[in-house]
């Protein structure tokens, strides 16, 4: 692979969760950032326009990872964040990043890393595989890390077709993932986390097979979910009131505070309607998208 000067990374927002697949499953959407860098002198990652500080402290840390897995000197290069993921929504903003910055790097210096290691270096970043690959890889992807290290092991992935469509709600309030984790519980009752492995195992099947009448009130999630919901208002309201309206299932998207109803299309629009006005009730507003799967992960442009 040859050394690029200038390089654009398209990463796909994503939801995680799914549910009850805490940690383990994500899925690609049609939502999308725009991460370009650009070489020059000098040692450090300069925002070529002002970017917030937890994005830059993000952008330096892939950056030092990057550097470090591939052996490379470090060096210097201006970039820019810009498109549709809002951040801490629980949409996978923060992959877009770390993805972004590890594959234009990668584009910059011709280390012509593969997608499993890239995965596995946001991952590395981000704790989880869930949005890591899901944003790289795309479709539905069920993950697995290893128990003992935590190191990212491998993905099964699944394309999911444009007749499912995701609707997502989105509060203007942000929900940052470290402080959403605080939340959870040391413990968790044992017959609670069985009833959580039944619903994603059921839920991933469901997917897998294309049966999408069956993915109908198939979520039920007992490891997050009660923690979380009940500090989002209007989030719980939200999801029951797409599903009442037609939508097969529904969750809290990653840690929050967007959530998201599955739908067949010709609901879709009952469903945006049901859920903006049930979460508007609680919130003090909210943003409300239609959403398809992404299949291809990201990609350079």
């Amino acid at each position: 692979m040859s050394a690029r000067d200038t390089v654009t990374v398209r990463v796909p927002g994503s939801t995680s969760n799914c549910g009850a697949g805490f940690d383990t499953l994500g899925l690609g959407l049609s939502i999308y950032n725009r991460v370009t860098l650009k070489r020059t002198v000098g040692p450090a990652a300069v925002a070529q326009r002002p970017e917030d500080k937890r994005a830059q402290a993000m952008v330096d840390e892939t950056a030092a990872l990057f550097f470090a897995r591939t052996g490379r000197t470090p060096s210097g290069f201006l970039y820019r964040i810009e498109g549709e993921v809002p951040p801490a929504r629980g949409l996978g903003s923060s992959v877009t990043v770390i993805a972004g910055i590890l594959a234009g790097l990668d584009a910059l210096h011709g280390t012509a890393l593969t997608r499993h290691q890239l995965v596995s270096a946001a991952t590395r970043l981000e704790g989880h595989p869930d949005n890591a690959s899901a944003g790289i890889l795309g479709g539905f992807c069920v993950s697995r890390c290893d128990p003992a290290t935590g190191d990212y092991v491998d993905t099964v992935r699944i394309s999911v077709p444009s007749e499912l469509v995701f609707v997502v709600a989105s509060p203007s309030g942000e929900t940052l993932t470290k402080e959403s984790r605080g939340v959870l519980p040391p413990q968790l009752p044992y017959f609670d986390a069985v009833k959580s492995i039944n619903s994603a195992a059921y839920f991933t099947a469901a997917l897998a097979t294309g049966d999408f009448e069956k993915l109908r009130h198939a979520v039920g999630d007992f490891m997050h979910e009660p923690y979380r919901l009940p500090k989002i208002a209007g989030a719980a309201a939200s999801i029951a009131a797409g599903i009442k309206a037609g939508a097969y299932t529904g969750w809290l998207s990653g840690s929050g505070s967007s959530v998201l109803c599955v739908s067949a299309q010709k609901h879709s629009e009952a469903v945006m309607s049901a859920m903006r006005d049930a979460f508007c009730r609680g919130a003090s507003g909210c943003e409300v998208r239609i959403l398809t799967a992404d299949n291809n992960g990201l990609r350079l442009d």
